[in-house]
């Protein structure tokens, strides 16, 4: 399944909790997430995205930044969503620039 949209590695800050939330968003984890340099760096503000993939404090993760892309994976079109977790980030490998294999 192709995920569409802009997926970036993103770095799980904290958890967001409320007494209070839109209905489409019972029973959904939501998290704070910032976006990292491919260097391990923040690069950019935090965000809220909702969770899928059971992630945790600290995980490097996917995130799907799309809200019609993001209602698709959630299967429900009434959520309003712009970013959602589609994976955790076990490692990644950077070729140095003009590198060929």
């Amino acid at each position: 399944m192709g995920l569409g949209g802009q997926v970036q590695i993103m770095h799980v800050t904290g958890e967001v909790v409320a007494t209070e939330k839109h209905p489409e968003f019972k029973g959904r984890k939501l998290l704070l997430v910032r976006p990292m340099g491919l260097d391990g760096l923040p690069k950019g503000p935090e965000s809220i995205a909702v969770d899928t993939v059971d992630a945790g404090l600290g995980d490097r993760v996917l995130v799907n930044k799309e809200g019609g892309a993001a209602r698709m994976i959630l299967q429900n079109p009434r959520i309003p969503v712009q970013a959602v977790i589609v994976g955790v980030v076990d490692g990644y490998h950077v070729e140095a620039p003009g590198h060929e294999r």
